[in-house]
């Protein structure tokens, strides 16, 4: 992924920015419940966080009752998710039977949204 800040900045400030060699990457994650019941929820959300640490990802989103948006990141400072994470989450999640519209956005940077 390519960055638009065409600003010259020493290192040291590129890091402190999250910019150039420094950018952190994650990917949108967007998906529907079929079945709702509060069971699911539980039992789906403890195997998501297991998941998740268990690739070193950390996310954050909000849903309703049906519909999920949630934003996944490296848990690491300065590593950025990746193809495979994505490709993994993808299929996590489809391998659902309880899943459906589930899309995995390309990635984009975490903290500028670029």
């Amino acid at each position: 992924m390519k960055t638009t800040n065409h600003i010259k900045r020493s290192n040291r400030l590129n890091k402190k920015l999250y910019v150039g060699k420094y950018a952190v990457l994650g990917f949108e994650v967007s998906f529907t419940f079929t079945e709702v019941d509060e069971s699911v929820f539980d039992g789906f959300f403890s195997e998501l966080v297991e998941f998740v640490e268990s690739r070193n990802l950390i996310l954050g989103g909000a849903g309703g009752s049906h519909r999920f948006v949630i934003y996944v990141s490296s848990y690491g400072r300065y590593i950025s998710a990746t193809d495979s994470d994505r490709s993994a989450f993808k299929d996590w999640l489809t391998s659902r039977d309880y899943i459906s519209d589930c899309n995995v956005a390309p990635l984009s940077d975490a903290y500028y949204g670029v």
